[in-house]
């Protein structure tokens, strides 16, 4: 059962943490008891467990296992055979995945128990805010969330993000009254599919309250900065909304239009002009504050990939506070943070041992390579991880959520109530102290993943990949590609991807002058070849920008390794890092740089469709 936890009873709430926390073992063993009680004669754990439920049983001989081992019985569910395949508790619907598989998103099963365990950790998230910083109870929340579209499968169950199942649930419009769960977008703009209309209504609708604004935030900081550029290029015709009482003409959705003219009624020619005087300004320096003056903090994630943009947060947001208050994924909730005004490198999630069973593979450091790239943004010269591969080790080195050791690396294994056992979830966390006897962890990096501006995870191989097919247009030139790099280019909003290609000719010559035709042709024929997400984030949503080619000279990248060899890498063991932050290492590679280019058109893009098998 999910323990209930009314968000309006702050001291039940804090204690509801404090027993989950000093239990975390006991609560930890129940947990899973329980997923194996339920899910026993299910076939997938029916061939391993043979009817006990010992734990021991359970991690001898149930496989670690990632997303290729499972699919094939997901598919199945979405091609119309039962839920007991996997799950005794019928499955609701599947959570597609930004991480990818086959150039398709993940699909993970759900239920309507996990629906409320979701709304459980964000029940839980009021009365430890409320901890920190007071009077959230005295205003709104102003927060930019947005849904996706919705796939149907053979089977009639619906395929969508987890956050577009959440907001579409009678758990999110039927949320307990509390002003902290009080937001200033009315849910018919948060439910808008056409999302430039969403966006421009959210933004209209905070504005005109802007004076009972205590909070702003998204989910994920590239969506909060996506948001004020926005802004930057339509606060002219939202001042002008403001100031005659109306909606733009093209703001046709009628919810979406009726639950705005709700909230704007009459003309406020006093209030767009104040808005006018602080948008029409040379530089947008702290504009958050001076838009929404009684605003707290800026509730975004800012950790792993979207680490990237805190410079560019604190710029906009004039040095309020960055707060990531949670930590989940479409397979799980998994966490909170418990300390959320820690500054945004220092932030650690205590996982819930209600939420499902976790287990930990440990991987180590390895000192030798310049492969992995620091979280914190800069080279990682000596922060690669080396991951422990071995299937009979892994299942030896798994270990439970208290016995983990601070200062220690690990890949993350869950097993859920909905379906997924000691499912490598491929995230690297380190763990940074406990919080009674519940660890605490820092988000490290995606495993694998080398570039992501937004939701999308793109890994080595993929864009390996991307370069092997685009560099065919290179070749009748009589060019080489002799090395590569890459950088997620924030400094512009939306963010797009940079690869940094070093081309020499077959002979002697000089590298001749490229034809923009053909390089753009190449920066195309990138993003067409990477994944699923990346285009539909490039192409549908235009949460990035275009992808860039920069041509350097030959030697650039000896001269990037006398910068690494020069900051302590081994000159044996180096090897090219294939994603870059360190801004000395940019500097270098673009002090070479002769040409850039860019693609001049987004790739196709078409949602994906689940055919019966």
């Amino acid at each position: 059962m999910v323990p209930s936890c009314d968000p309006n009873d702050k001291e039940g709430g804090l204690k509801l943490v404090e027993d989950l926390t000093t239990n975390a073992n006991g609560v930890q063993q129940q947990t899973l008891e329980e997923i194996l009680a339920q899910n026993l004669e299910t076939g997938y754990l029916r061939g391993f467990l043979n009817g006990s439920t010992e734990k021991e049983m359970f991690k001898k001989n149930v496989p670690i296992v990632n997303y290729e081992d499972v699919k094939p019985y997901i598919e199945r569910i979405a091609n119309g055979e039962p839920s007991e395949i996997i799950s005794a508790q019928p499955i609701t619907e599947l959570l597609t995945s930004s991480g990818t598989s086959g150039g398709q998103p993940k699909m993970m099963p759900t239920t309507v128990e996990d629906l409320d365990r979701k709304t459980f950790l964000y029940n839980l998230l009021v009365p430890v805010m409320n901890r920190y910083v007071d009077g959230l109870d005295e205003g709104k929340g102003m927060y930019l969330l947005f849904i996706k579209p919705e796939i149907g499968t053979p089977s009639g169950l619906t395929a969508r993000p987890v956050l577009t199942s959440y907001y579409k649930s009678k758990n999110f419009r039927n949320r307990p009254f509390n002003r902290f769960n009080v937001y200033t977008s009315p849910d018919e703009t948060i439910l808008c599919l056409d999302s430039k209309q969403s966006m421009y209504c959210q933004l209209l609708c905070g504005l005109i309250q802007r004076d009972e604004v205590l909070r702003v935030g998204a989910v994920f900081a590239s969506a909060f900065l996506r948001a004020i550029k926005f802004l930057e290029d339509n606060w002219k015709e939202l001042c002008s909304n403001i100031r005659m009482g109306n909606v733009s003409d093209w703001i046709t959705d009628p919810s979406c239009r009726n639950a705005v003219l709700n909230i704007l009624r009459s003309p406020n020619s006093e209030l767009a002009d104040l808005i006018e005087s602080m948008c029409n300004v040379k530089s947008w320096d702290g504009i958050i504050k001076k838009l929404w003056p009684k605003t707290k903090y800026v509730d975004v994630i800012v950790t792993g990939s979207m680490a990237q943009y805190i410079s560019t947060l604190d710029f906009y947001c004039g040095g309020l506070p960055l707060v990531s208050t949670m930590y989940a994924s479409s397979e799980c909730y998994f966490g909170i943070n418990l300390n959320p005004l820690s500054k945004p490198g220092d932030v650690s999630y205590t996982l819930l041992p209600n939420m499902a069973y976790f287990e930990f593979i440990p991987v180590e450091k390895s000192g030798a390579s310049t492969q992995g790239v620091d979280c914190n943004g800069d080279l990682s010269l000596n922060c690669s991880l080396k991951h422990v591969d071995d299937e009979e080790d892994v299942r030896g080195e798994a270990v439970d959520l208290v016995e983990v050791k601070t200062g220690h690396y690990y890949e993350l294994v869950v097993t859920t109530f909905t379906g997924l056992y000691r499912y490598r979830v491929g995230d690297i966390l380190m763990v940074t102290g406990f919080y009674n006897n519940a660890p605490q962890f820092r988000f490290v990096h995606r495993k694998n993943v080398v570039l992501s501006i937004d939701t999308d995870k793109t890994n080595e191989e993929d864009l390996l990949n991307a370069i092997t097919k685009a560099k065919i247009f290179v070749e009748p030139l009589g060019c080489l590609l002799t090395e590569y790099t890459s950088f997620p280019d924030t400094a512009s909003i939306p963010g797009h991807y940079v690869l940094f290609w070093e081309l020499k000719m077959k002979g002697n010559e000089d590298l001749p002058d490229l034809e923009s035709s053909i390089m753009q042709q190449c920066c195309y024929t990138m993003e067409e070849s990477l994944d699923y997400v990346y285009r539909r984030c490039r192409t549908k949503d235009k949460s990035i920008g275009p992808l860039e080619i920069r041509v350097v000279k030959h030697g650039a990248f000896d001269a990037l390794m006398d910068f690494c060899v020069s900051q302590g890498s081994s000159v044996n063991q180096y090897k090219t890092p294939r994603c870059i932050k360190s801004d000395e290492a940019l500097e270098i590679l673009n002090a070479w740089v002769v040409g850039s280019f860019f693609s001049k058109k987004p790739p196709l893009w078409e949602p994906f469709r689940i055919e019966a098998k």
